[in-house]
């Protein structure tokens, strides 16, 4: 199943948030879930993103649709990037 990287960085109100409900970050990876994807692996980072989530998604349609989901809370701004295994990069190279 392809693998998908979200960045993501928190709004205000995605702050606000965080802080008066902390247990919300897990709830959002089960809307994951019922939107088609499922979240592999999530760290908080310090930097110009707050958490990286590396997701697995049966195709680009499904990782478009949760990134729009989540975007459209107003609790974070996302980027999206699709991921290759080093196989499957040289792969594609052969």
């Amino acid at each position: 199943m392809p693998t998908y990287i979200l960045l993501s960085s928190l709004t205000p109100q995605g702050v606000q948030t965080l802080k008066s409900n902390p247990a919300r970050l897990r709830e959002v990876n089960k809307d994951v879930e019922e939107l088609g994807a499922r979240v592999l692996h999530q760290w908080a980072t310090l930097g110009p993103f707050d958490f990286v989530n590396v997701v697995e998604a049966p195709d680009a349609a499904t990782i478009a649709r949760v990134s729009v989901a989540l975007g459209a809370r107003g609790s974070a701004k996302l980027q999206t990037l699709t991921a290759l295994t080093i196989d499957e990069f040289l792969s594609a190279l052969d």
